[in-house]
């Protein structure tokens, strides 16, 4: 079926408390459902972990890494067969096995597989690694219930999602949950020592950024003849604007919130830009672009120029490249170049464990209450403003992209039909803008 992107039904960690003041007070009565805001040092960590491919398996080996109090204990998927795998993958392995203690009964599937979980297990903290569609629902859930969070990157797949996030942030704010984003970034040592050394005014006053992520094609599911359309489209989610954002919004968040990290999480007045799809052109890759170049402008007059790219058989690179007034920097490499160079010499543990361990660190009160709430909403709207300036061809102000009403929710879930898809055509593609 081919027909338009559904359309509408209808900041920073200082921005989403201002917004959602008001939005936040049936949430904050939850409170009285929180078991124990902080755990101590030497008490288990029960953790649920909804959305088992691979992302949730990753997240779960960083989880058990991270910290030895941890403990998986429940699990949660649409699907049945990656319940059983990651069972069968974690219950047999000789270092996680003694710590992952999900059992049949402690596995749910469907579409409210989260909301059962929620319910029938005693939980400290979530692991959301399901597709980013569904990430505005199980946040919210999870805050409700009084559990602290690891929320996979990114947080929406439009506007209206941005806002519902923005809102739960804050009330897990006022309820002293800890909200850790999988933007893993920043959480990279080399990365953490760069960004400071550039805020602290290292290479001098911040002319322009320029963002490349180019990389081959990932994967992809074929259609099984026995299959709904809207089983398919949640088995090959990735390729479906709806479930995924598209890989600007899925992948490319990592460069794009890199480029708001550098700027003091002050986000961009407004953007513009390109994209297409070159290169898919068969059932299986759904409706997405393959490649997007976008140009963000800020208050101060600098820009990023933002570039990525799914293509097959062409270069690849990613690296996010700073320039000022005194000097260069290239954020990955941890290099500084210009009047005073450096590079980082430092030790790292791997970004994706110590994310989780700064979380788990942090319930067990060895740490301040961690609140990713505000970056983790900007970069995902961020993304979204250069998605939909290449959609649509039209420049976007982040005013605009920010007050859109722009939901892609579809009417119900439930196997059967799914949303109907066409390539959006800059020029004719409109985003919903608030009047």
């Amino acid at each position: 079926m081919h027909s338009q992107l559904p359309q509408p039904r209808g900041n920073s960690r200082r921005q989403f408390l201002q917004h959602s003041a008001v939005a936040g007070t049936s949430l904050v009565a939850a409170g009285s459902l929180i078991g124990r805001v902080h755990a101590t040092v030497n008490e288990t960590i029960r953790v649920g972990v909804v959305g088992c491919g691979g992302r949730g398996g990753g997240a779960i080996t960083d989880a058990l890494r991270a910290n030895e109090s941890v403990n998986i204990v429940a699990l949660a998927d649409l699907f049945p067969e990656p319940l059983s795998a990651t069972r069968n993958n974690f219950s047999s392995n000789k270092d996680f096995s003694a710590r992952f203690k999900a059992t049949p009964d402690t596995c749910f599937e469907g579409f409210d597989c989260y909301e059962k979980m929620l319910a029938n297990c005693e939980l400290d903290a979530v692991i959301l690694t399901a597709p980013p569609h569904y990430r505005p629902d199980h946040l919210e859930a999870a805050v409700k219930a009084g559990k602290h969070v690891f929320c996979e990157k990114p947080i929406a797949v439009d506007p209206v999602g941005v806002k519902r996030v923005r809102e739960t942030c804050a009330v897990a704010e006022k309820m002293g949950l800890n909200i850790v984003s999988g933007l893993c970034w920043r959480y990279d040592a080399g990365v953490r020592e760069s960004v400071s050394r550039v805020l602290d005014g290292q290479i001098g006053k911040v002319i322009s950024t320029q963002a490349d992520y180019l990389t081959g094609p990932v994967w992809s599911k074929a259609k099984n003849p026995n299959e709904s359309d809207m089983e398919y489209q949640c088995r090959n989610w990735y390729y479906y604007t709806w479930l995924s954002g598209d890989h600007i919004v899925e992948q490319f968040i990592h460069s794009i919130d890199k480029a708001l990290w550098i700027r003091n999480d002050v986000p961009p007045v407004r953007a513009y830009g390109t994209g297409g799809r070159q290169t898919r052109d068969d059932l299986t890759m759904g409706m997405i672009y393959d490649h997007f170049c976008i140009v963000y402008e800020w208050a101060d007059g600098s820009r990023t120029y933002a570039n990525t790219r799914q293509f097959r058989g062409c270069k690849t690179g990613t690296e996010d490249y700073i320039y000022g007034t005194d000097g260069t920097a290239k954020l990955l490499a941890h290099q500084i170049d210009g009047a005073k160079p450096w590079s980082f010499q430092g030790d790292k543990v791997s970004m994706y464990v110590q994310e989780h361990m700064e979380l788990y660190e942090a319930i067990q009160g060895k740490r301040p209450t961690i609140n990713n709430g505000g970056y983790m909403c900007d970069s995902t709207l961020m993304s979204i403003l250069g998605r939909e300036v290449c959609y649509s061809g039209q420049e976007i102000s982040w005013e605009q992209i920010s007050e859109s009403p722009q939901d892609l929710r579809p009417q119900g879930y439930q196997w059967g039909a799914a949303p109907e898809v066409i390539v959006p055509q800059p020029g004719k593609y409109r985003t919903p803008l608030k009047a």
